[in-house]
């Protein structure tokens, strides 16, 4: 079982993409669910507006989708996820990117895990559990 992080469209390489991954996969074994296969696909705004279009069914921007492909306890999906978005977010909320892509990596996940966010109450718990993991992140030390 393993989680992937790649790109479609533009280049993009993740930074300590080893310690990313072993960063969600310790998000999903905190929710007690097993890790199967997870795609995290960066991509812009015109793949992910297509993509919300095509299978939402809605006409706007997003940040990420996630399709979950679950079975049971384990947790699979892809999490897709617009580079235009975390770049205008960032600056919006003055904030580094990389703070901005592992929130949203973390809030895709959290779809995956059975989280929503379409009420009031559904969004300030997916809020919650976006602050409590992310305050879990290990980075690595500056040599």
């Amino acid at each position: 079982m393993s989680i992937h992080i790649h790109s479609e469209h533009f280049y993009y390489k993740h930074k300590n993409a080893d310690q990313t991954i072993d960063w969600l996969r310790s998000v999903i074994l905190k929710e007690k669910k097993i890790p199967g296969e997870i795609n995290i696909v960066f991509t812009g705004d015109k793949e992910l507006r297509k993509m919300n279009h095509d299978y939402l069914k809605h006409d706007y921007y997003t940040d990420v989708i996630s399709f979950e492909y679950n079975i049971e306890k384990s947790i699979s999906g892809d999490i897709f996820i617009s580079f235009d978005r975390i770049i205008d977010n960032s600056k919006m909320l003055g904030i580094e990117k990389i703070d901005e892509v592992n929130r949203v990596m973390v809030h895709g996940l959290l779809h995956l895990l059975g989280y929503r966010d379409k009420t009031e109450s559904e969004k300030r718990t997916i809020r919650e559990k976006e602050d409590y993991y992310l305050g879990k992140i290990v980075t690595p030390k500056s040599k």
